[in-house]
């Protein structure tokens, strides 16, 4: 059954007339995504550090966010490079803000966002494209910037958990940037949208299979790209030899059986898949700890697990 808190959210949204996602321009999707994320978002927490900088990408310099949790002293720290969500459309560094802020603290390691570009400006794969050199940029700098480059994970939800699961198998393929963990936030995993969930999910629980449809299409220009591993992880003919991964979803998620697929996928290819699935939850809900207790649930599991992965050996 849908919690209640999720049930009373969703109740209302529609009493308050406020319009799907997938009814906006990208620009004002972008806008009210921002500005609603005070309804539902926590507070910010109170960190030792954050400073915006810009990572070298192919091209030009792409804006990202270090924290640093507070009690963190001089000495460098492990880090957690993050993807926000969005669909590959909306979302920015202030969008994830409170999330990025509460990592850092409950993991007790630097958190480096990334503001990637989205569609439909920068198409597929200008995200993938830039969250990789990013990374690589995190690990090329990361004594300037007093972090560990041998502790380092990856992390990001829904579209930004799609994007961590590439880096991750890019990574392995390239060879060149270690990777400790991946946190996979309800990733969606296989554009081709064909798992069952995305029927019985499909409508009245925030994301819709149209707002689906209008992120796919402003990200994707070729329906072929949908079988390219870069934006279907799932369909990677190789998922062996990858970082540890927690693969988190929610029960009323459209997305949920190809979060569930990725994780068998990675336990049967011979890697270490932890998968919760946050049964009475909608998707989005990690963020939304002001109103939905189960986030702040869902937050502290991550953050364990990310400090469990990140300890010095």
């Amino acid at each position: 059954m849908l919690h209640p808190q999720a049930r009373a959210l969703l109740d209302f949204i529609e009493a308050r007339g406020i319009p799907p996602t997938h009814t906006l321009s990208p620009a004002d999707a972008r806008t009210f995504y921002r500005e609603r994320r005070v309804a539902t978002q926590p507070l910010p927490a109170e960190v030792a550090e954050v400073r915006d900088l810009a990572a070298d990408g192919p091209h030009g310099t792409i804006p990202v966010r270090l924290y640093r949790p507070l009690g963190s002293g001089a000495g460098s720290l492990p880090v957690l490079v993050y993807y926000h969500g969005g669909g590959w459309v909306i979302g920015d560094l202030d969008t994830h803000d409170v999330l990025c802020r509460e990592l850092a603290n409950g993991a007790g390691c630097a958190v480096v966002a990334v503001d990637y570009r989205m569609g439909p400006e920068h198409r597929f794969p200008a995200a993938v494209d830039d969250v990789l050199a990013a990374t690589r940029w995190v690990r090329r700098e990361a004594a300037a910037l007093g972090l560990d480059a041998s502790r380092l994970a990856v992390g990001g939800d829904s579209a930004g958990g799609n994007l961590a699961a590439v880096v991750s198998i890019a990574a392995r393929d390239a060879g060149d940037l270690p990777i400790a963990f991946q946190l996979l936030i309800y990733p969606a995993t296989d554009m081709r949208r064909g798992h069952a969930s995305h029927q019985t999910n499909g409508q009245g629980y925030l994301l819709t299979a149209d707002t689906i449809r209008y992120f796919h299409d402003h990200y994707i220009t070729d329906p072929a790209h949908d079988l390219d591993w870069r934006a279907s992880p799932l369909l990677h003919t190789d998922l062996s030899k990858l970082p540890p991964a927690l693969v988190l979803t929610a029960g009323y998620d459209p997305l949920r059986d190809e979060g569930l697929a990725y994780a068998e996928a990675l336990t049967a290819a011979g890697n270490r898949a932890m998968y919760v699935c946050f049964e009475r939850q909608i998707h989005g809900f990690v963020p939304m700890g002001k109103v939905l207790d189960e986030a702040n649930t869902a937050v502290a599991l991550c953050a364990a697990e990310l400090r469990r992965a990140l300890a010095p050996a």
